[in-house]
């Protein structure tokens, strides 16, 4: 079974290497660039081998395996070089947003009396979850 090979245009290739050269990144990120830089067969390059390109950046061999059909997938630059987005947050919030702006609105507010300035105990006795 022959893989797939990956060409990438002259553009392409340039903003991989201006991507992997320069500016602060995502070391991840950089890493699946280099990995599409190996393993690109435009221009008459050859393609290095997967365990090869693994040494090489100190990765896995199905790290690049997962790059490679990635790309093959997007076949689209910046989708490929872009983390991928929470679709819910890691720990759901234990207070609702209404009840959040009410604790902000008393504690914004001046300090009750007798207190020199709200403690999370003072708050917690004013607004019980």
């Amino acid at each position: 079974m022959s893989k797939k090979p990956i060409k990438l245009t002259v553009k392409e290739r340039a903003d991989l290497e201006r991507y992997c050269g320069t500016g602060v990144h995502n070391v991840r990120l950089v890493n699946r660039a280099n990995i599409l830089l190996a393993l690109d067969t435009s221009g008459g390059r050859t393609a290095e081998r997967q365990v090869d390109i693994a040494q090489r950046l100190g990765t896995s061999h199905q790290t690049v395996t997962i790059a490679r059909r990635t790309f093959l997938s997007t076949e689209n630059l910046a989708t490929f070089l872009q983390r991928k987005s929470r679709q819910t947050p890691p720990v759901p919030a234990k207070i609702s947003d209404e009840r959040e702006a009410r604790i902000i609105a008393l504690a914004c507010g001046p300090a009750p009396t007798g207190y020199a300035r709200w403690t999370l105990r003072l708050l917690a006795t004013l607004c019980p979850l």
